[in-house]
């Protein structure tokens, strides 16, 4: 016997109420509260049954086992989630529209399909959607199958008849199950539907990749809890208008969250990018103002970039202060200690500051070259382009030491880079020998000096 109750729940963080409310308490957002009918067993009394449960265990007992990775065929994945899929493990894949996702996807089943079956459920596209995308991604393989249905209930009857090596949903806001109410894509479908496809796969030891959609803020949509229902996290990033994509892990429950892919989105599909630093340099040898080289480190890979800077005077009361890849506060602070320690006059000054290439840095290793590059464009000198600026800028103007500053040097010198500014601290620490000319410096004033200004 069941009985049927009505709640509210908060579409934004999944808050539940039991009446309906203008503001949610939890996560302050406003007229997200939509209506929802709970079935809840009640039970009569005579046919009780118990629950079994699970008891414990001693855990010197128990026999731990190295996790099977599965290789995606795809090195730059790999890379990112620590060696290969781990098999029977749930991965929430996010980003954009048309960011490339269901592409990557694609291409993984490409690579799997030629060791076992791969289901590609889509509540989204139909078979003739997929099937051109795979006609221009070149993907020929009689092992994927497609499923065009947004019912879990069909779904799991399909997981476990085909049991397949991979099983893709894409994506996770499309599926709905009858037992809710609500409509496909609210926080209880989501949870819901995430927590019955984590259970059939983990039970068969079927790997799993879900597509999750993003909010406005870049966030994957649907409840908090669904990022920690999942094993691993995954947001593929990119400017729309650029053609290079960065793969980040922000979950890992097999391995480090540190690592990040590079890929670049072209007709034939996502392509990877096995050397970033080369193409995130601009190949234009001619030396001008308001250009520097920085070193970037994602994970355990050095990046080199190149920044610019623009100065220009302000006809406004207060000045702009533009990034393109670089957060606004870092700007303001570092305009700041710029007019305060080495008493540049910027207050009347519009500075603009772009990452070629589109790329996002928010490493505190790359304040020095910030620095250098807004000085140089307002005092009109250049900065020679085989020169790389490592440093992270303290208020006080002193440049502080930055990590893993060999694996910096040696990507710098690999590239053909012939001097680089350094932490001094780095340098009275440096093991290794190098071609470059290595240049440690104090201060920020230090540095200014050492590019001439």
């Amino acid at each position: 016997m069941a009985k049927t109750k009505t709640i509210f729940v908060c579409n934004s963080c999944g808050y539940e109420s039991p009446k309906w409310l203008g503001k949610c308490p939890a996560c302050n957002e406003w007229n997200t509260f939509y209506e929802e009918k709970l079935q809840v067993a009640v039970s009569s009394g005579t046919n009780i049954k118990v629950k079994e449960t699970a008891k414990p265990v001693l855990l010197n007992q128990v026999e731990g086992k190295e996790n099977i990775r599965i290789k995606t065929g795809v090195s730059e994945l790999d890379r990112v989630l620590g060696g290969g899929l781990v098999k029977g493990s749930l991965t929430l894949l996010g980003g954009e529209p048309g960011i490339g996702k269901s592409t990557l996807i694609l291409q993984i089943c490409d690579k799997l399909g030629t060791e076992g079956k791969v289901l590609y459920v889509s509540g989204e596209e139909s078979a003739e959607q997929v099937k051109l995308r795979a006609d221009r991604l070149n993907i020929k393989n009689d092992n994927i199958l497609f499923l065009g249905e947004t019912d879990i209930d069909s779904i799991e009857a399909e997981i476990i008849s085909i049991n397949p090596k991979l099983v893709v949903i894409d994506s996770i806001q499309t599926m709905y199950s009858n037992e809710i109410s609500s409509a496909a894509g609210t926080v209880s479908q989501v949870r819901e539907i995430t927590a019955r496809i984590m259970k059939c796969c983990k039970q068969s030891g079927i790997t799993t990749i879900i597509i999750g959609h993003v909010t406005k803020d870049g966030s994957i949509a649907g409840p908090r809890v669904l990022e920690h229902m999942v094993d691993t996290v995954l947001y593929l990033e990119g400017e729309r208008y650029f053609s290079y994509r960065v793969l980040r892990g922000v979950k890992n429950r097999f391995g480090s969250t540190n690592e990040v892919g590079m890929f670049e989105m072209q007709n034939e599909g996502m392509c990877e990018v096995t050397n970033p630093s080369k193409v995130l340099i601009s190949e234009d040898q001619e030396e001008v103002p308001g250009t520097a080289i920085v070193c970037s480190l994602e994970g355990t890979r050095p990046l080199l970039a190149e920044l610019q800077a623009l100065t220009t005077q302000s006809f406004y009361g207060i000045p702009k202060r533009t990034g393109n890849g670089i957060d606004f506060n870092k700007i303001a602070l570092i305009v700041a200690v710029l007019e305060k320690r080495a008493h540049l006059s910027l207050g009347n000054q519009d500075i603009y500051l772009n990452v070629v290439s589109g790329m996002k840095i928010t490493e505190p290793s790359v304040d020095l070259g910030i620095a250098l590059v807004i000085a140089s464009s307002y005092k009109n000198t250049y900065i020679p382009k085989n020169m790389a600026i490592i440093g992270e800028v303290g208020l006080t103007g002193e440049i502080r030491a930055v990590n893993m500053i060999d694996k910096r040097l040696k990507e710098a010198e690999r590239l053909g880079i012939k001097k680089c500014i350094i932490p001094e601290n780095n340098k009275r620490n440096l093991k290794d020998k190098y071609k470059l000319d290595i240049i440690g410096v104090k201060n920020i004033n230090d540095a200014l000096k050492v590019i001439g200004l």
